[in-house]
């Protein structure tokens, strides 16, 4: 009986997850420029992002946009004067779905402030995460680490500029070394460990 419930309880985790994500979803193609917007807890924002800076990532970040990953996400990691990052989803299930890293490209827009690019940490590790530039991080243009060379831009905050920079920062950086925990307990760890962290409350694509 309890291998009978157990086995109903993976099932419909699986169900779940599937209907949150389909493989078939990684091979959608972005169009050559759209906008979306970021509803949060400090306010919104809203983003254009250009296929020409970065074509994989475009489509990465329009792909996880339009079929509704960024909900209930939280903003683990603003570091004042340098970046804000996001991308853990609370549901580790889908979280490690979207987790397939893309190819990697060359930086092609310079990260300045209010830019956006995707978190990597080697080859072909841009996968979920982002950051928001909060000033000119040029350095991040030619940064060179385990085979891979700075963070190509993919969009540009063009809206809410000021509710990006409301964003708490109070942590630091002490959440960017925490995301093994955040992927695993979700934001029940944040909001019981962290209560101020902000969240992105969904993302969606706008005219």
């Amino acid at each position: 009986m309890k291998r009978i419930f157990l086995l109903l309880c993976i099932l419909l985790l699986s169900s779940c997850a599937t209907s949150k994500f389909k493989e078939k979803w990684l091979k959608e193609k972005a169009p050559n420029t759209f906008k979306a917007r970021f509803e949060t807890t400090k306010g919104d924002f809203d983003i254009v992002a250009r296929r020409l800076w970065s074509p994989k990532g475009v489509d990465r970040l329009y792909q996880m946009i339009k079929n509704g990953y960024y909900e209930d996400v939280a903003i683990f990691r603003v570091v004042p004067k340098f970046v804000a990052q996001f991308g853990i989803h609370n549901d580790s299930l889908i979280h490690r779905s979207w987790g397939k890293g893309i190819d990697d490209e060359p930086v092609l827009a310079k990260n300045n402030a209010m830019t956006i690019s995707f978190a990597r940490g080697g080859v072909k590790s841009r996968s979920n995460q982002i950051f928001i530039n909060l000033k000119n991080n040029s350095r991040l243009d030619n940064l060179s680490y385990s085979g891979v060379t700075g963070f190509p831009v993919v969009a540009k905050v063009i809206t809410g500029q000021e509710n990006v920079l409301k964003f708490y920062n109070g942590y630091g950086d002490k959440l960017g070394f925490k995301q093994d925990s955040i992927t695993k307990f979700g934001n029940k760890f944040l909001r019981n460990k962290f209560p101020k962290v902000d969240y992105i409350i969904k993302a969606y694509l706008i005219e």
